[in-house]
């Protein structure tokens, strides 16, 4: 059995493997947001980035490090394939942490060796010990991973852990990268691992997973049983195809069922203790957070964040659940940090209250932020009669976690009807403080409005997602809208909260080319760099 068995380890990759999501791109500001929220949440790692693949995810890993590696903090971590270059480029990057961890990796599987690495197995062995060894030369704590280890040949598998181990590992990471295997699998993989890799008791098991059978959280919950001690994992479960195994499902399974786990990792079946470090009432707005920021919505029904995840509509549900919430939920949605959602501001707030009731939302904002955040609450609140917990999420969402202003919307102007051809004229202010007006039609008011956005910005898109969320229900309902472009082989996303839906559906589209201009800008920059 690997060692420290009595807890889950909760190791989070939203910022590496879930911003690589096609539209999940993030600047480096975004990233610290994230990171801080994360480190609030509790989670004992966070791999912040890929060091070597930028001079941007250099800065991203860096910043994080000295911002959020603080010796109470958790371990920032930072990924390199087994090279010299990228190991190196690692530490320079997570240097400033109190608690760095270098994570190398390089594929095991037969398809990978023959296909993508070209080398044979004696050679990936050998590159995996050297490789370890010196990543051990940064920092005592490194972590390596066979990639594709759920496809690779478990003799050969055991060899290059009990190498790597030997090397300095002390963490072993077992990824199903491809989302191919199921539950009792991945379990066997995981007890297989227990049982042939003689210095084992020297390293914890970790489990890395892709969900494109769906099966990635089943996968990982098999594996604890089995020894796995870290769970690899992203907010709302966002990664490369059909995503990562989501942290929150992961946690909350463990917290709900700890009774069922708590045998597996050697406690008294009725102890309440924690199998996680995780802050419960931190996953709603963590989730929300990560949403807003990669533009990656969550869909209604997604278990645990989701809108329906406590909702109600069956007329025999709706009467148990008011007789005792026992009879159709298993956990109280105030336990992921659910409000009941009552009305606690209007127009007539002042800033003191505002602040306060951010502050019990667990949203921590500089003077700056909050200003500009009380001067959306105070627009919205002259046309909105309630205002919500949720609507205050929306506006501190849309005023503060937002892309570099560029472009910036100053008039939107909409005729449409029945018998009408959709109309819009649409003033930006450039970044040179330029306002620049023009007009087109379109199939709707929001069609006519982007292709009066693109006649002034002049810069070839595809809008590949349109998404519309109200916040709270009513006429006046706060509307959410996220959209999705493309730019070449590049997606970026935007996000807005407005009472008028075409409002937010523009300054969703400007946000959206902000960010595309603000990645264009760094891409000149570290050329010139360079």
């Amino acid at each position: 059995m690997s060692k420290q068995a009595d807890r889950i380890i909760i190791f989070d990759t939203t910022l590496r493997d879930g911003e690589q999501c096609p539209g999940a791109t993030l600047n480096i500001d975004e990233k610290l947001v994230i990171a801080k929220q994360l480190a609030r949440l509790g989670v004992d790692i966070i791999e912040a980035g890929f060091a070597f693949a930028s001079p941007g995810d250099f800065e991203a890993v860096s910043k994080i490090a000295q911002t959020v590696g603080t010796e109470n903090g958790p371990i920032i971590c930072s990924l390199a394939r087994a090279r010299h270059d990228d190991i190196k480029a690692a530490a320079a990057a997570i240097k400033p942490a109190a608690k760095g961890r270098i994570h190398t990796f390089i594929a095991t599987s037969d398809i990978h060796l023959q296909y993508k690495l070209k080398k044979t197995r004696p050679e990936v062995v050998a590159i995996a010990e050297e490789m370890v060894a010196y990543a051990k030369t940064f920092t005592d704590d490194v972590e390596f991973s066979p990639e594709d280890a759920g496809r690779s040949d478990p003799e050969f598998l055991y060899e290059v852990l009990e190498r790597a181990i030997a090397a300095g590992a002390t963490t072993v990471n077992i990824p199903d990268t491809v989302g191919y295997t199921t539950p009792s699998e991945f379990g066997a993989i995981i007890k297989g691992i227990t049982e042939n890799v003689p210095n084992i008791d020297k390293a914890i098991i970790s489990v890395h997973g892709h969900n494109d059978l769906g099966l990635a959280v089943a996968n990982f919950l098999e594996a604890v049983k089995n020894g796995a001690r870290q769970l690899e994992c992203t907010i709302n479960g966002i990664g490369e195809r059909a995503g990562n195994a989501a942290l929150e499902e992961l946690v909350m399974a463990l917290h709900v069922r700890r009774q069922y786990f708590n045998p597996f990792l050697g406690r008294a079946e009725n102890s309440e203790a924690q199998l996680t470090n995780i802050d419960t009432k931190q996953i709603y707005k963590t989730s929300r957070l990560v949403s807003s920021l990669t533009g990656m919505l969550v869909q209604p029904n997604k278990a645990i964040v989701g809108a329906n995840a406590f909702a109600h509509e069956s007329g025999i549900h709706q009467d148990g659940v008011l007789k005792n919430k026992l009879t159709y939920e298993i956990m109280d949605a105030q336990l992921i940090g659910l409000s009941d959602n009552q009305i606690v501001l209007g127009k007539h707030s002042g800033r003191n209250a505002f602040r306060t009731r951010l502050k019990e939302l667990g949203f921590e904002l500089s003077e700056t932020e909050l200003n500009k955040a009380f001067v959306k609450f105070k627009d919205v609140a002259d046309k909105k009669k309630e205002i919500s917990d949720w609507d205050l999420e929306a506006i501190v969402n849309d005023e503060i976690q937002q892309a570099p202003e560029l472009f910036k919307v100053e008039l939107v102007q909409v005729s449409c009807g029945s018998n009408t051809t959709p109309t819009a004229t649409v003033t930006l202010r450039t970044p040179s403080g330029e306002e620049l007006t023009d007009a087109a039609i379109g199939t709707g008011p929001v069609d006519a409005v982007y292709k009066a956005i693109n006649r002034v910005v002049n810069v070839p898109n595809e809008l590949i997602e349109f998404s519309v969320q109200s916040v709270t229900g009513g006429i006046d309902a706060l509307g959410e809208v996220t959209i999705r472009l493309r730019h070449e082989s590049r997606v970026f996303s935007g996000h807005a909260a407005n009472t008028d839906i075409i409002v937010a559906s523009a300054q969703a589209y400007v946000n959206a080319l902000n960010r595309l201009f603000s990645s264009l800008q760094q891409e000149v920059k570290e050329e010139v760099t360079a």
